[in-house]
């Protein structure tokens, strides 16, 4: 059964967190800021040379973010601000500010969407959909997706998708019941004093409490019977990693940073109580799904 967080608990969490207010909470505590280490790659697909940035700052490596759609830039603007203060991984796939990936194999042109190659199934779906599809074009998206994910390092505990979407074309609505992604969730937690197209959706319970907690429109994924569309959440819910998409609409800078910036503060509590116990914590204790009644 999907579950609701009541308004007055999650108004209370936002309001304390850490014994701070909400102003205080989302403020960084480093003063000074990272200058990022930039590298840049250009990966093989077909004919063509795909540019991908990768941004470090500071050695904190344990979160990495990544912007898969080019035209996704208010996400990034805000990570990169957010990252310059707490530190991080940002890899960025540069396409023109396009969403769509085009290339060519041959003499025929393929177009797909980057967060629909992590599976086979998936790369088929987003080729077909996008046009055209054949296996050796699948091929080279495959080995795309693959250079892709060995670019984030074995140290990321959390990866951060960085998203933008227009007003009312994807929001939590899509999620609650009678929406068309509704089987896609376990749980779902909808704020009425939140915009509907700012969300987070994690793959992690204790994530999804935390952020749901605070207030934000939040999703925890149903890990076992998600769609299988070839997405980087359904990659790493398979895989039972930590993953969450940090999503606003377009425009919503602040709103994003403050979100992001909420994230961190999960995970330096949990790093300061990994310390002060001595003990490993785990990504997620409740990780391990098992099917449940929806």
């Amino acid at each position: 059964m999907k579950t609701t967080f009541s308004f007055s608990l999650a108004l209370l969490l936002t309001v304390q967190f850490f014994g701070q207010s909400f102003n205080d909470s989302i403020v960084p505590a480093e003063v000074s800021k990272f200058s990022p280490a930039i590298q840049k790659l250009q990966l093989n697909l077909g004919s063509k040379l795909i540019p991908v940035t990768i941004y470090q700052y500071g050695n904190v490596q344990e979160v990495v973010c990544f912007n898969m759609h080019d035209n996704e830039f208010t996400s990034v603007e805000a990570a990169m601000e957010v990252l310059s203060r707490r530190g991080g991984l940002l890899i960025k796939i540069e396409n023109r500010k396009q969403r769509f990936i085009t290339f060519k194999l041959g003499n025929k042109t393929y177009t797909f969407d980057a967060n629909r190659i992590f599976s086979r199934k998936g790369i088929e779906q987003t080729l077909r959909e996008r046009g055209r599809f054949s296996p050796a074009a699948a091929v080279e998206v495959d080995n795309f997706a693959q250079r892709l994910l060995s670019l984030i390092p074995d140290t990321a505990s959390c990866i951060v998708a960085l998203h933008n979407n227009f007003d009312a074309s994807f929001s939590i609505k899509s999620y609650v019941e009678g929406g068309d992604r509704q089987a896609d969730a376990r749980e779902v937690y909808e704020d009425s004093l939140q915009d509907a197209d700012d969300i987070a959706l994690t793959t992690d319970s204790i994530l999804y409490e935390k952020m749901a907690g605070f207030g934000y429109n939040s999703i925890l994924q149903d890990n076992m019977n998600v769609k299988k569309d070839g997405s980087l959440s359904v990659y790493y819910g398979e895989k039972g990693k930590r993953y969450i998409n940090i999503e606003t609409e377009h425009g919503r800078v602040d709103q994003y940073k403050e979100m992001l910036i909420r994230l961190y503060d999960v995970i330096t509590e949990e790093r300061l109580s990994k310390s002060a116990t001595g003990q490993p914590q785990p990504a997620d204790g409740k990780n391990s799904q098992k099917p449940v009644d929806n």
